[in-house]
C-alpha cells in the first residue's frame, strides 16, 4: 500500500476529498433550500385561507411588510388614481406578450397603495406606452395579495413604466405617500368594464426539485469516493499481481531459457570441432 504515499496519489486523493467535501456542502445547501421552500408554502398556504384584513393592519408607510404576510389577503377602499397607472413591462402569459397595470388606489386618509390590476395582452416593445384599459371611476374597494418590493436597476421608473415593482422607487412618480410594498389584485368592487387577467397564485403544495437536487449532489460525492477506492484497489492487484513467480514468467516468456539452448548449441559445435 505504499504507493498511496507517492505523489501522484497523494495529490489524487486530495482532489477527491476536496469533490466530496464541495458535494457534501452543495448537498446540505439543497437540503437547506428545501426546508426553506416547505417553511414559505406553510406561510403562503396559511395566509391564503385566512381572511382579509384591513390593508392597515399588514401594510406601512415606513417598512417593508413581514416575510409572514407574503400573500396575505387585505382590503382597501379608495379611488383610483388612473393618470399615474404604471405599466410593469415584458410580462409574458403562456408565451403570449403583456404588460401589467399597476395603479396607486388612494384611501380615504391620502395614503395610496401600488395595487397590480391584472395582465393585459400586448404588441408592446417597450418603447411606447401601450393603450391601457381605464380604472373603475368612483369609489372602489378591493381585496389584494400582499407583496414585497422587488430590489435592484429593474425598479426604476421612467415615463410611468418599470420591469419591477417597488413602492420605494414609484414614489418619485406618484404624488402620495405610498405603502411600502404592493398588492396583486384578487377582487374589485364594483367590477371594471374590463377585467384583465388576474396574478396567478403560487403552488404552495409544491416543494420544488431541491430534494432531488440535493440527492443527486450526495451522489456525486459518494461515485468520488468510490471511484478512487477501486482505482487504488485496481493498482493494489495490479502491483500483486507482478509480484508473483508466475506472473514473472509470464512477464518474460523464454528468457531465462535462452542461455541454456545457447549453450548447449555451443557445446554442441565445440563436439564436432574437436573431432
Amino acid at each position: 500500500m505504499g504507493f498511496l504515499l507517492s505523489r501522484r496519489w497523494v495529490v489524487f486523493a486530495v482532489v477527491v476529498a476536496l469533490l466530496a467535501y464541495l458535494t457534501l456542502l452543495l448537498g446540505q445547501w439543497q437540503f437547506g433550500r428545501l426546508e426553506d421552500r416547505k417553511q414559505e408554502n406553510r406561510i403562503v398556504s396559511t395566509n391564503l385561507r385566512a381572511a382579509p384584513v384591513p390593508v392597515e393592519d399588514v401594510l406601512s408607510t415606513d417598512r417593508q411588510p413581514p416575510a409572514e404576510a407574503a400573500w396575505q389577503r387585505v382590503t382597501a377602499r379608495g379611488t383610483w388614481d388612473d393618470e399615474h397607472t404604471i405599466v410593469l413591462k415584458y410580462q409574458t402569459r403562456e408565451g403570449g406578450a403583456g404588460v401589467d397595470v399597476v395603479t396607486p388606489l388612494v384611501t380615504d386618509d391620502g395614503t395610496a397603495v401600488l395595487v397590480d390590476r391584472g395582465w393585459l395582452a400586448t404588441d408592446n416593445s417597450g418603447r411606447t406606452r401601450p393603450d391601457l384599459p381605464p380604472a373603475t371611476a368612483g369609489t372602489v374597494t378591493v381585496t389584494g395579495y400582499v407583496r414585497q418590493d422587488a430590489t435592484g436597476g429593474a425598479t426604476q421608473v421612467q415615463d410611468l413604466s418599470t420591469r419591477a415593482v417597488s413602492s420605494q422607487a414609484a414614489a418619485e412618480a406618484v404624488p402620495h405617500p405610498l405603502y411600502r410594498g404592493f398588492l396583486d389584485l384578487a377582487e374589485e368592487s364594483p367590477e371594471p368594464e374590463q377585467q384583465l387577467a388576474l396574478t396567478e397564485l403560487p403552488d404552495a403544495g409544491s416543494n420544488g426539485p431541491h430534494f432531488f437536487y440535493g440527492l443527486q449532489w450526495w451522489f456525486f460525492g459518494a461515485l468520488a469516493v468510490f471511484g478512487f477506492a477501486y482505482l487504488a484497489y485496481d493498482e493494489l492487484r495490479g502491483r500483486r499481481r507482478e509480484g508473483t513467480p508466475a506472473g514473472e514468467a509470464r512477464r518474460r516468456p523464454g528468457r531465462d531459457s535462452e542461455p541454456a539452448q545457447q549453450a548447449s548449441v555451443h557445446g554442441q559445435h565445440r563436439a564436432r570441432d574437436e573431432g
